[in-house]
Order: structure tokens, then sequence, then C-alpha cells
């Protein structure tokens, strides 16, 4: 579960500060082809006047035939977006009542507050003990969340998966993490196609060609396990496809920089090469963390280009989480202080996996 960027830089700030993105109406002009002066032009006799007006003409047709091929490019690149487009936005659905946990289940201790919990300084290291702990609590998630993809299909709705994740997770004797973190009403967040992340599990059905990000986080025996994947629905199309495709190898290359020793920042250079190599944006304002013990804390995961300070350490885990849009990276978030869209309505995919830092590499902890 992703937690916004804009929150650690003030520490004084609470999370439900920054969830609520900046307006944005992105406006862009072509710029178009101006005639060149006369003045500018060779001077001629009376006498070549006839060839020079030949030549004006040869001149104006391929001017004329440049601005045609730029016109041309230009309502194809609208076209792609209308064949994106062809799903309406998103629209809030009937959220319904919280589901219960039985009393036996041992609960993280924000349960029971509205407020969201303060980012955790302290980077979670982990004992041989602490990691068994975590590759269990993340095998949990990763099988929850395979079960969950199952259920992607036309006319199901978000809060039919909202319901079978809850009761697969209360089943194994854990606690569905993001149910009551700050208030988040549900048990999984799903986010569906220009939805970036946080997403409310509600009355929706899904339709043919949604693409769909599902996060689980679950809290086994004191430890939480924290993955997501972006799942098709039906017959998606081939742009969508792609952004899927790539924000997946995105996350494979982040991982493949990590070791103990190594830079965080390399996280976000490899990430930002990759996508941009396809035109996609990184979104900067979500981040992945550190977690165990603790749901968010240090380090901050930055999945775009940065300067930031730190090093991997052995025996540290967090989260690795990019998400891609297929247009701009500004983001609006509903009234509801949590469901998070792109604010020019373009797709934008997800996928995330807790890792452990190794000697020699990183062990990703969320594959099943």
């Amino acid at each position: 579960m992703a937690i916004s960027a804009s929150l650690v830089r003030v520490s004084s700030l609470k999370l439900s500060s920054v969830f609520h993105g900046d307006d944005f109406s992105p406006s862009s002009k072509s710029s178009s082809f101006m005639g060149v002066p006369l003045n500018f032009l060779p001077s001629f006799r009376s006498g070549k006047q006839k060839q020079f007006r030949d030549n004006l003409v040869v001149v104006s047709k391929r001017t004329s035939g440049l601005e045609e091929a730029l016109r041309n490019l230009r309502e194809q690149k609208l076209e792609t977006v209308r064949k994106v487009r062809r799903i309406p936005p998103l629209r809030r659905g009937k959220v319904s009542p919280r589901l219960p946990v039985p009393e036996h289940i041992q609960k993280p201790p924000y349960v029971g507050s509205s407020i969201l919990p303060e980012i955790s300084s302290e980077y979670q290291m982990h004992d041989s003990e602490g990691i068994a702990q975590m590759r269990a609590a993340c095998q949990l998630a990763a099988r929850v969340l395979d079960y969950a993809g199952t259920l992607v299909r036309p006319s199901v709705t978000t809060n039919e998966i909202d319901k079978a994740v809850h009761q697969m997770i209360i089943d194994a004797g854990a606690y569905p993490s993001p149910l009551g973190y700050g208030g988040f009403p549900k048990s999984v967040c799903t986010s569906v196609n220009e939805c970036m992340c946080h997403g409310i599990p509600d009355s929706r059905q899904l339709q043919n060609g949604d693409i769909i990000n599902i996060d689980v986080t679950v809290y086994l025996n004191g430890y939480h396990g924290d993955t997501s994947k972006t799942y098709f629905c039906g017959d998606v199309s081939d742009g969508m496809r792609r952004l899927v495709k790539v924000t997946e190898e995105c996350l494979e290359r982040g991982i493949a920089v990590c070791k103990d020793g190594a830079s965080f920042k390399k996280i976000g250079k490899r990430i930002s090469e990759h996508a941009e190599k396809y035109g996609f944006g990184v979104v900067e304002r979500f981040v992945g963390h550190g977690v165990g013990s603790v749901f968010h804390s240090e380090p901050l995961i930055y999945h775009h280009r940065n300067e930031e300070p730190g090093h991997m350490v052995e025996g540290q885990t967090f989260t690795i989480e990019p998400i891609l849009t297929m247009g701009g990276i500004d983001c609006i978030t509903w009234p509801d202080n949590w469901t998070t869209l792109t604010a020019d309505g373009s797709p934008a995919a997800q996928f995330e996996h807790t890792i452990l830092i190794t000697r020699k590499g990183a062990e990703i902890l969320t594959i099943p």
C-alpha cells in the first residue's frame, strides 16, 4: 500500500493532509508554420519574376504537405486517446459497511483510531526469527492476491472482491491491514483504470476492457506482508496491455539493483529509464516504504529519478511499488480522502512486492 511522498518532507504533517491532489488542467498548443517575410527572400530582376513565382508555388506546396503530415499525426494521437478512453470515467458506487473481524485475531495498534499513524523513522531490520515471520505474512498476502485475481471478470463488483479477500485473510488467522488504517473502510484497495491507488471497493461492476490493481496487505503474527498487481478484465486495449506489461517490468528492474550497500536512488533511476522508453509517466507522489512489524516506515522508496541519500542494509525489508500512467502524473483525490485518480483521466497501472535485502541481492517475499 503506497504512501504519499509529500507527507514525509515535513515530519509534523499527518497523512490526511496530503491525500488531496492539486487540480490539473493541462493545455498544449501546437506551433504553426509562419511564412518567411519577403525582404528575407533573394532579390530578383523583373525578367525572373515568373521563375520566382514558380519557386514560391513549390515552397507553398512543401509547407502545405508538412502541415498536413503534422495534422495527421495529431489526429492519430487523438484517435489513440479516444480508443483508450472508450470506457466511461470512474464514478463512485455505493460503499457498504466495513466487515467484522473475529475477536481472537491479533490486530495492529492503529485499529480503533481514525487518525493516520505517523510514518516510523525506524528502518525495519530483522533477525532470523523476524525474517521467518515476514516470509509467512508475505506468502499469505501473495496467495490472497492470486485468489483475488481469479475473481476479476466483467460484472463482478469491487465490493465482492473485498468480501472474498476479507474472508480468506481472517480464515488464515490474519488481519487485513488496510481495514481501519486511518479510517480506511475496506480490507483491500481496488484501483480501476485511471485510479492510481487507494481505490475503495464499492458497488461498481467491473466492465469489459477495465484494468484493476488489487493491493493486499495482511497482518499475521505481528508482521505485515504487502503486495499488489494489475489485472485485465475481459478484452483490454493494446495500449493498456502495454502499460501494464511495462509497469511490471519496471518493478522487476527496480528490484534487480537491490542488494546490501546499494543506494536507494538506483531504484528510481532504473524504473524511470525503462518507463521513458515507452513514453509512460512515473508517478512521483506515491512511494514505497519500509514494512515489517510497522505498516509504513522509513526508508521511503522513490520510483522516479532522485538524489535522495541512503543505502540498503542486509536484513532490511521494504516495498517497491511503481505507478505508471499513459498521460500526465498529476493527480486528484476524491472527497473520501483516499481514492486518487490521474488528473487528466489517463489509465494508470501499479505492481508491488515486499523484498528482503540480502548480501548479494534481494529476496522477493511476496511471490507465492
